[in-house]
């Protein structure tokens, strides 16, 4: 019997390019290849790469050249945003065989067996301009990932917001839809085969079910419409028990979405609300949609239809111009609005943006000051929060088994994304529990106690 080939991905950056790896290696697998660890021989290695910063891309030609040294004879496959925005320098990396741009990848098995079946094997080359108008939305499916009871479900692509610090519109190119019937189609598979919590995620989920630029009033209603649909279809599909969203733009939230989307029951009350900055001049030097304000009513709309919901975010320090009482307004802000959690990243200039040509590039050490004072207030607020759930009944879909201090338990998260622990010697993975919080037992873990 023929030996299989070996297969190894390696993925870098976001959900969406996690869902893109996971699609690439359900291809591989029917084509006949064995998936292995990226860090063993194989004949092919694919590198997923991310160009959100400079760092990125760098990873992203580590990656690719650590998989020419694992076998020096292998096909290696560059592929996604680095690969967009870098193309020509992809193209002359000698470590590089195949070059798959987005919007491609679902090319990859007929690109490898182009690549496999020349006699003289010359470099293969797949990568569109995907920033010349709208392009076709990619279809990929999935019908199982890496984890086991949740699985994150790749709904919409590409961007045309053009915040001033960011390339992924360039590397994404602009906004396309996945159409309702597809996606549904794909979560009653992945409910099938045991999966109880699905994530709707896209590059610009505030965008879904848009196909051109409307308007900002029209682009809204279309959103909130489509969206709601979108939602409402999937939490129709048995054997699903929860639904999480990927990140939203405060727009999105008004009276009417919030009142709609809570009438859903699967709906985890659990939001990410893209914030970026508490200052209003900042926000418009990133070329943000939206102002504090709005942003703030955001928030209100969410608590007033949700019991207590858990709203997190990401906040950039040290963009440029940043003052310190551009900064000191921005702690204020989100120090009143409370988040669950806070992702705070210090501004990297990205080449090929706007912010990167800006004046007034502030110091690296005052960076790195000011993300440790929101990261200290990012501890203090998630405490606060998770500490407000301690003696309430909550639901807990367990995941992993894990040993704290000797002792067998299982752990979980609730609908709000806090993480528990059940102390059991059974296997309960994938098993949905009522229980009552207790006190923390090791750092952002709680015990939960079960009735049994």
């Amino acid at each position: 019997m023929e030996k299989k080939k070996r297969a190894a991905l390696h993925n870098l950056g976001c959900k969406v390019n996690a869902y893109e790896t996971d699609a690439m290696q359900q291809m591989l697998e029917e084509a006949g290849y064995e998936i292995v660890p990226f860090s063993q021989e194989a004949e092919v290695y694919l590198i997923n790469t991310c160009s959100v910063t400079n760092m990125a891309d760098r990873k992203s030609r580590q990656m690719i050249h650590r998989a020419r040294k694992l076998n020096p004879k292998a096909v290696v496959v560059a592929t996604g945003c680095y690969v967009q925005t870098s193309t020509q320098q992809v193209i002359d990396d000698l470590a590089v065989d195949i070059v798959i741009g987005n919007n491609q990848k679902n090319q990859l098995v007929d690109l490898l067996e182009e690549y496999l079946g020349k006699e003289e094997q010359e470099k293969v080359i797949s990568c569109v301009d995907v920033n010349a108008g709208v392009i076709d939305y990619e279809n990929l499916q999935v019908e199982k990932t890496g984890e086991h009871t949740r699985v994150f479900i790749k709904v919409q692509d590409g961007c045309n917001q053009f915040c001033s610090y960011c390339i992924i519109p360039f590397a994404r190119g602009r906004v396309r839809s996945r159409s309702v019937e597809d996606v549904v189609k794909e979560v009653k598979h992945l409910a099938a085969a045991g999966y109880q919590e699905v994530v709707l995620t896209g590059i610009h989920l505030s965008s879904y079910g848009l196909q051109e630029d409307y308007n900002v009033v029209y682009r809204q209603a279309v959103v909130q419409e489509q969206l709601l649909k979108l939602i409402e279809a999937v939490a129709q599909v048995e054997g699903i028990r929860r639904i999480r969203l990927g990140s939203l733009e405060p727009q999105v939230i008004t009276e009417d979405f919030a009142k709609r989307l809570s009438a859903v029951d699967k709906i985890c009350p659990h939001f990410h609300l893209s914030l970026q900055s508490g200052c209003d001049a900042t926000l418009r030097r990133m070329n943000r949609k939206y102002t504090c304000e709005e942003y703030e009513l955001g928030c209100d709309i969410l608590r007033r239809h949700f019991d207590h919901p858990a709203i997190t975010t990401d906040v950039i320090v040290g963009f440029p111009g940043e003052t310190e009482e551009e900064f000191r307004t921005t702690k204020e802000f989100v120090r009143r609005i409370g988040f669950y959690e806070m992702h705070i990243f210090k501004y990297s200039k990205r080449q090929g943006t706007k912010a990167a040509t800006m004046p007034n590039q502030v110091p690296e050490e005052i960076k790195a000051r000011r993300s440790d004072e929101l990261l200290e207030l990012e501890k203090e607020m998630s405490k606060a929060y998770r500490e407000s759930y301690v003696k309430r009944e909550v639901e807990v879909l367990l995941e992993t088994p894990t040993s704290i201090e000797g002792v067998s338990y299982y752990t979980g998260y609730t609908r709000e994304y806090i993480r528990v622990a059940v102390k059991t010697n059974q296997d309960l993975s994938n098993t949905i529990v009522d229980g009552i919080i207790q006190s923390e037992i090791v750092d952002k873990t709680y015990k939960l106690s079960v009735e049994r």
